[in-house]
């Protein structure tokens, strides 16, 4: 526990000094940032107009920036975006959507949470149900969602697995029916969903370059300025945060990594991770450390990350090869060895040893 306290401390340290730099003209050498401990990013040399700015939302720290000559309203906005979708899907506000939707048992539902859910169902089918959003009676037992932690016995986790099927969940577009004391958790979906909007602000805002970092989920807009691509690193899952275990190059995409070494908490020597199976009620264990998605598509990249860390290297490359059009991945097996997908094989740096799926 003393170096998730560290990590924080850092973070709040790292995140104060970038407050202090506002929006501004960037003529310098280009420098890195690192959020979160699971990506950094490259910020390029340029002579346009440039603001990044930083948040705290979603439980985590985020960083916005924007070039293009209504950089400042771009981020401000995109801002205000994330404020009000945190706001919309917090399980850990009672006035928010999903909140109410938790309490009642279901109800109306707006249109990003018709959004959400309809690519959450689609996810939750094609990975057999991995993806789950009614997992929130097992992240609240285990006491991730109220940081209050807690092993549970045999018993209270058959009582919460019985309530954890998304297929039991009725949805129309406009309202929400859950089965009786199921509640919903958009936790793993999100961020990615919520880097999409930002995209599409930057968009309307006429940035011409552009890039979010929603702690750990990166997504980019166009080329950097200088006309390359952003330089995203990996966390490297075995060493300290903010170390590097490869670096990809993308440009319009979304990178987002999932890991054990994210949030977990320790019991009599053990060490429990945050992302659980749907199909035990445990803590994964499989023979990956840390799986990373790159696509166009946030909201997609984002809750693979975490279903196919849970499947394990032999069933995520299966569900690679079904779909390999939607994205590509970067998977660290507990050995350390890195695979990839030839998709990124080009624009893939790492010192390490590569294994390209094929």
């Amino acid at each position: 526990m003393n170096r998730n306290r560290n990590h924080i401390l850092a973070a709040l340290a790292a995140t104060a000094l970038l407050l202090a730099a506002g929006c501004f003209w960037q003529y310098r050498t280009g420098e890195k940032l690192s959020l979160n401990g699971k990506t950094s990013f490259e910020s390029p040399v340029s002579n346009e107009q440039t603001c990044t700015k930083q948040l705290f939302a979603m439980d985590t720290y985020m960083s916005f920036t924007a070039y293009g000559s209504n950089c400042e309203a771009a981020v401000d906005a995109a801002m205000d975006e994330v404020k009000r979708l945190d706001a919309l899907l917090s399980t850990g506000s009672e006035d928010s959507e999903v909140s109410r939707i938790n309490a009642a048992g279901g109800g109306s539902v707006s249109n990003d949470t018709a959004a959400i859910l309809s690519e959450a169902n689609k996810i939750y089918e094609s990975t057999g149900g991995l993806f789950d959003y009614t997992i929130y009676p097992l992240m609240r037992l285990w006491g991730f969602s109220t940081k209050t932690y807690h092993v549970p016995s045999e018993a209270e986790l058959a009582d919460a697995l019985a309530l954890v099927d998304a297929s039991r969940v009725q949805f129309d577009e406009k309202t929400l029916a859950l089965a009786e004391g199921q509640q919903i958790d958009f936790g793993g979906i999100a961020k990615g969903y919520t880097s999409n909007r930002v995209m599409e602000i930057y968009r309307e805002h006429g940035i011409t370059s552009g890039l979010v970092s929603l702690g750990g989920n990166v997504q980019t807009l166009n080329q950097k300025p200088d006309g390359t691509n952003w330089n995203i690193g990996i966390q490297d899952p075995k060493n300290s945060q903010g170390s590097t275990i490869a670096v990809v190059s993308v440009n319009n995409k979304a990178v987002v990594t999932s890991g054990g070494y994210e949030r977990y908490f320790e019991e009599d020597g053990k060490t429990y991770i945050h992302i659980l199976d749907p199909r035990t009620g445990y803590p994964a264990d499989q023979d990956l450390i840390s799986v990373s998605i790159i696509s166009e598509n946030g909201t997609l990249a984002d809750a693979l990350s975490t279903s196919l860390y849970i499947m394990g290297k032999e069933d995520a490359i299966t569900y690679w090869k079904n779909r390999d059009e939607d994205f590509d991945m970067i998977l660290v097996t507990e050995e350390g060895a890195l695979y990839i997908t030839p998709g990124i094989k080009d624009d893939f740096r790492t010192q390490e040893e590569v294994h390209v799926i094929v």
